[in-house]
């Protein structure tokens, strides 16, 4: 595919603020505010009343996920006696009755303590099923080689999208993204034969610039940049028919803080800071799943951020999927990485799960 597909209408941070000033306009009569990052305000019930507004989740129910990358500890724990779940039956029985729908897999394994052996595909697909979950995605190795086995499990499990936590490449050349782009083409069409959607999950590296114009280096390669971020280069030479994307809406907040400024071809310094909403808006239907990473606002630590569970931090997740739009659309996982507590507190990923739901949960919409 060459990316000379035709273009979408073009879309402004005006449509932007007039979007988020509706929004606001209608979350500032519900006497909430607009700007609200950590816990959602409760709606002003004389408010609510008087302006008949009713009151819907933001993130619909079913499509609240997590990524059990963000309890790995546990689903990997041999039986002990901490009191806290291990495993997949244990650990999914709970997640199911903390209120999560959904599930997105970071691997299919777990200690083979449990059962003597390693668990299968099928006996995890029975968890979910006794336990009314889906499997809505999975971190996976990305590769023509495997690709139909992986497709083989995830339609065992009952997915509907296939995935990856990695970059399509890691170069900072359009080349290598180029080449990249016909793989991902390729397998994306391979995908959509068998009902699957692929996808590819952003880092903050992912949306730094390109090295495409200047001087050249000694293997002849470009030095400079044009001010195009590398997964925005991606989105275009990619049918949108057959690749999809996973925004870390934490990493994205990260590439903000990090990747700010590049050198033009002329050598002079440019600033353009990353907008995580204005990369979905336009596409937002080529993200059906998002990962809802939230953060504290740090300056001194390299990614200018410190993980912490959803709505404990400065994210602001409310401008964030109601500016977006398409709720029914996009599926949310909590994660969190740095989630487990080690040996000192084996029960904090699960405790930090059932907190980030309840947050995720009152995550709220204001309709007239």
């Amino acid at each position: 595919m060459d990316g000379n597909q035709p273009r979408s209408p073009r879309f402004t941070r005006r449509d932007v603020f007039t979007a988020s000033a509706g929004a606001a306009a209608l979350l500032g009569a519900a006497g909430m505010p607009v700007l609200a990052t950590a816990r959602p305000a409760l709606a002003n019930e004389e408010h609510n009343r008087h302006d008949r507004l009713r009151v819907e989740p933001l993130i619909p129910a079913r499509n609240r996920g997590i990524i059990l990358f963000s309890v790995r500890d546990r689903i990997s724990a041999p039986p002990d006696n901490t009191g806290v779940p291990f495993g997949f039956a244990q650990v999914l029985t709970r997640l199911a009755q903390i209120g999560y729908k959904e599930i997105e897999f970071a691997g299919y394994n777990q200690n083979t303590a449990i059962l003597g052996r390693q668990i299968t595909p099928r006996e995890i697909r029975q968890i979910l099923d006794d336990n009314g979950l889906v499997a809505n995605g999975t971190h996976v190795t990305i590769n023509p080689q495997t690709f139909e086995q992986q497709m083989d499990i995830a339609q065992e499990l009952g997915m509907r999208n296939i995935g990856t936590g990695a970059d399509p490449t890691n170069s900072a050349f359009k080349s290598d993204w180029d080449a990249a782009a016909d793989v991902w083409n390729e397998l994306g069409r391979r995908a959509r034969a068998r009902g699957l959607r692929l996808y590819t999950h952003n880092h903050d590296v992912a949306y730094s610039f390109l090295l495409d114009t200047g001087p050249l280096d000694a293997n002849g390669r470009p030095t400079r940049s044009s001010g195009i971020r590398r997964l925005e280069y991606f989105f275009g030479k990619t049918d949108p028919r057959y690749v999809f994307f996973e925004m870390d809406i934490f990493w994205a907040n990260v590439a903000r803080f990090k990747h700010q400024t590049y050198t033009d071809r002329f050598g002079r310094q440019q600033t353009d800071l990353f907008d995580p909403i204005l990369t979905v808006a336009p596409r937002t239907t080529r993200f059906p799943l998002f990962h809802a990473k939230d953060g504290d606002r740090n300056p001194n630590v390299p990614n200018g951020h410190d993980m912490v569970p959803l709505g404990e931090g400065d994210i602001n997740f409310q401008q964030f999927f109601q500016t977006i739009g398409e709720q029914d659309f996009h599926h949310a996982n909590w994660e969190q990485d740095t989630a487990p507590g080690g040996a000192a507190n084996p029960g904090q990923s699960m405790n930090f799960a059932a907190l980030s739901y309840t947050n995720m949960s009152e995550l709220t919409i204001y309709r007239r």
